[in-house]
């Protein structure tokens, strides 16, 4: 059995029946400079807060599940150096070994499963890589969205990525990817991409009737939800093509491979939009968030 670390105020959510929300920590460790990452990271956690529900960010500290940061813990992951990110496949050797890791979207949804918490929000879930037909390269992600009964609101899939084959697997793997507000799939950084989505829901709502629903016919996985960014705060698909081809081709040309892609390619793409990228990246997550807070209400609701 996994000792479980609680904040002080995830318990006093769990055992009220509070409407709780799980966020992952490699948006500490590995997306922004200190002190950036605490900074945004305390936002989002408010952000949840003010939509009514409580919020409970993963991370492993020394071995141990942590569900729920107090705040002079979440300001010591934002410093530490050497923090190691965590998915599926390692999270149990990071635990068993005493380390100190980072969840990722795979592992934050197991966390979240093992502490009877069914909502999730992040930025964007990783997917098929570009040129996967030949490398191989597909997250955990999309595995484990298929295997863990959690929902995730994120902003659709990085946009580096390949959105077309990432949708097949999805498909495959049968989870259900219901984009929130519209009919098209978004595109992480912009709000529609040439794919319609799935599903479509308007409502936090009907999302969770769905994610209760699918939990009594005893399916397995979870659900993608995709939201949209807010219009005003999008960087346009027709603007970022050009440059995630750039930073593509620039990551093949230094043999950038494996769990280094993601951050070189998000890196690249930082630099050529002048910072408008992580904005944008800001903005998207602060609504996630939000989003996911009403799902969370709307499920305690329901019963």
């Amino acid at each position: 059995m996994i000792d479980i670390h609680y904040s002080a105020e995830v318990r006093a959510a769990k055992d009220a029946g509070q409407p709780i929300v799980a966020l992952e920590s490699t948006i500490i460790t590995h997306g922004m400079p200190y002190p950036q990452n605490i900074e945004v990271a305390a936002q989002v956690e408010q952000d949840i807060r003010d939509a009514g529900a409580v919020p409970a960010t993963m991370a492993v500290i020394e071995g141990k599940l942590h569900v729920g940061l107090e705040p002079e813990q979440l300001q010591w992951l934002g410093q530490a150096q050497g923090v190691a990110k965590i998915s599926r496949a390692d999270m149990a050797a990071c635990m068993s070994t005493g380390g100190t890791g980072a969840t990722t979207v795979a592992a934050t949804m197991i966390a979240a499963h093992y502490a009877g918490i069914e909502v999730f929000a992040t930025g964007g879930i990783g997917g098929v890589h570009q040129g996967a037909e030949t490398t191989f390269d597909i997250s955990a992600d999309l595995h484990e969205l298929g295997h863990t009964p959690v929902t995730v609101v994120a902003a659709g899939a990085k946009a580096i990525l390949d959105l077309a084959k990432t949708l097949e697997v999805l498909e495959t793997l049968g989870v259900p990817v219901i984009a929130h507000g519209q009919d098209e799939f978004p595109a992480f950084w912009s709000v529609k991409s040439p794919f319609a989505a799935p599903l479509r829901m308007d409502s936090a709502d009907a999302i969770a009737k769905a994610h209760a629903t699918r939990r009594a016919l005893g399916l397995p996985g979870g659900q993608l939800v995709a939201n949209p960014i807010p219009a005003a705060d999008q960087i346009p698909a027709e603007e970022l093509a050009p440059i995630i081809a750039q930073a593509q081709s620039d990551a093949d040309a230094h043999r950038i491979t494996g769990k280094a892609v993601t951050p070189y390619l998000l890196q690249r793409i930082f630099e050529k939009t002048n910072g408008r990228s992580l904005i944008a990246n800001i903005a998207l997550v602060r609504n996630n968030a939000r989003l996911a807070a009403r799902i969370a209400r709307a499920l305690v609701q329901q019963g």
